[in-house]
C-alpha cells in the first residue's frame, strides 16, 4: 500500500541505514521527517497500521492554522462542517455558557493526518504496521529493534526520534519513565438535528472525582462527544455511558452512538514530565512532555516540537541535535511551565465555580493563553 508515493507498509527488509529514524506517525513525527530530511534518508515507523487513526476531536487552533500556512494550503476536502467553530466553556448545571473568540478549523483527524504523510519527500519511507521492540545509544549512532510481519529488524542511525505519543516505547527505553495519561473516550453520534457551531468543553459535577471534562462539537453528519477522566479511573466506559445519558437528555439531536472510540492522552503534572531526550535521541510532542497542561491541546506543540527537533537534525551533527533541540523548544516549555502554575485552580472545585462569575470576555481572553 502507498500514499504520496511513499511505502507504508512492506514484508521486505527495509533498508538497514538511514540518517533519522521517527517512531510515530503523527503530527510530531511527521514534521521531524519533514524538517530532517534535508540532512538526509528518513525512516518512519508506526506501530499502528497506515493511515492511522487517532482519537481526537480533530481541532486546528491558530497556532496550529499559523504553522501550517508555512508548510502548505489545508485541502478543503478534509474539513467539515462547520468549517470554524469557538471554543465555548460550558458549566451543565448552571447552565452557564460563555464562547470565547478562540476559534478553530474543524478537519477529519484521520484524512489530516495522511495529508501530512502526503507532504512528506521522496528520501522518507514511512512503515505501518511496524513496533519498534527497543533500541541502543553508542558513540557513533543508535540501533533499533524493528518488528514488521512477526520478524524482528535491526536498524541503524545516526539520530532517533521518539514521537510515539503519551505511553512512549522510546521514552521508556531512555529511562525517563512513563507520564501518567489521561483515560479518553470518544462517541461518534449520528446527527439528527444541527448542533451549535461551537468546540464546547463541559463541566460537570454529577460524574464524580475521576471526571475531568468533555467535549461535543459538530463534525458534519456527525456530532463527536468525548470526555476526559482522570489517570487510574474505573470502568470509564460506564462513566461515558453515564455522561451521554445527561448530554443528550438536554441535546436529542444526538443520536445513537456509531462508534466509540478509547484511547490515552498526557497528563503533564511537572516541570519534570517534559523531557528533550539524552544522547542521540530526541523526544517530541506527548513522548517529549509537549502538551497544553490546562486545556489538553497537542496538535500544535505536536507540530511545533517535531518540526524544531528535524530543524536541528537538519543543521546540526548528529551529536550535537539535542543541545540545538533542547534550545529550540526552550519557549514551549516555558509556555507548559506557566500554564502549570494555573492548573491547580482550574481544576479545583472553587476554581471551576468562580469561573462561572467572571465576565465572558475575560473568559475569552484567557482562554487564549490556555
Amino acid at each position: 500500500m502507498t500514499l504520496g508515493g511513499l511505502v507504508t507498509h512492506t514484508t521486505a527488509p527495509f533498508r538497514a541505514e538511514y540518517d533519522t529514524v521517527v517512531v510515530g506517525a503523527g503530527p510530531a513525527g511527521l514534521m521531524a521527517a519533514l524538517k530532517a530530511a534535508a540532512r538526509g534518508p528518513v525512516l518512519v515507523l508506526e506501530a499502528a497500521s497506515l493511515p492511522r487513526n487517532k482519537s481526537c476531536g480533530g481541532m486546528l487552533n491558530e497556532y496550529a492554522q499559523e504553522f501550517l500556512a508555512e508548510i502548505a494550503p489545508v485541502p478543503p476536502s478534509m474539513v467539515r462542517a462547520p468549517e470554524h467553530v469557538n471554543f465555548r466553556y460550558v458549566d451543565w448545571d448552571r447552565s452557564i455558557r460563555k464562547p470565547t473568540s478562540l476559534r478553530f478549523l474543524n478537519v477529519d483527524r484521520r484524512e489530516f493526518d495522511d495529508w501530512l504523510v502526503s507532504l512528506l519527500p521522496a528520501n522518507v519511507d514511512v512503515v505501518g504496521s511496524s513496533p519498534v521492540r527497543g533500541f541502543t545509544q553508542d558513540r557513533e549512532g543508535v540501533t533499533l529493534t524493528v518488528r514488521v510481519d512477526g520478524t524482528e529488524h535491526a536498524v541503524r542511525c545516526n539520530n532517533l526520534v521518539g514521537a510515539d505519543g503519551a505511553r512512549s516505547t522510546v521514552r521508556r527505553t531512555l529511562g525517563e519513565g512513563s507520564v501518567s495519561t489521561y483515560v479518553t473516550l470518544q462517541d461518534f453520534c449520528k446527527l439528527e438535528g444541527e448542533l451549535e457551531p461551537y468546540f464546547d468543553c463541559i463541566y460537570m459535577r454529577d460524574i464524580g472525582d475521576s471526571y475531568a471534562y468533555s467535549y461535543i462539537v459538530p463534525k458534519g453528519e456527525w456530532g463527536l462527544v468525548g470526555s476526559v477522566y482522570y489517570p487510574k479511573t474505573s470502568r470509564p466506559h460506564e462513566k461515558q455511558d453515564q455522561t451521554m445519558r445527561i448530554i443528550r437528555s438536554a441535546l436529542p439531536q444526538l443520536g445513537e452512538t456509531v462508534k466509540r472510540e478509547a484511547s490515552v492522552a498526557l497528563h503533564v503534572r511537572s516541570a519534570s514530565d517534559i523531557v528533550p531526550g539524552r544522547g542521540r535521541v530526541l523526544l517530541v510532542g506527548e513522548a517529549g512532555g509537549f502538551m497544553s497542561p490546562t486545556s489538553g491541546e497537542g496538535i500544535s506543540y505536536a507540530m511545533n516540537s517535531g518540526a524544531a527537533a528535524g530543524a536541528a537534525i537538519a543543521s546540526s551533527a548528529p551529536d550535537d541535535a539535542l543541545a540545538a533541540y533542547s534550545s529550540g523548544v526552550d519557549h514551549i516549555a516555558s509556555n507548559i511551565r506557566r500554564k502549570l502554575r494555573w492548573l491547580p485552580f482550574m481544576e479545583s472545585a472553587w476554581g471551576k465555580y468562580l469561573a462561572g462569575f467572571v465576565p465572558t470576555p475575560i473568559v475569552s481572553k484567557v482562554t487564549e493563553g490556555l
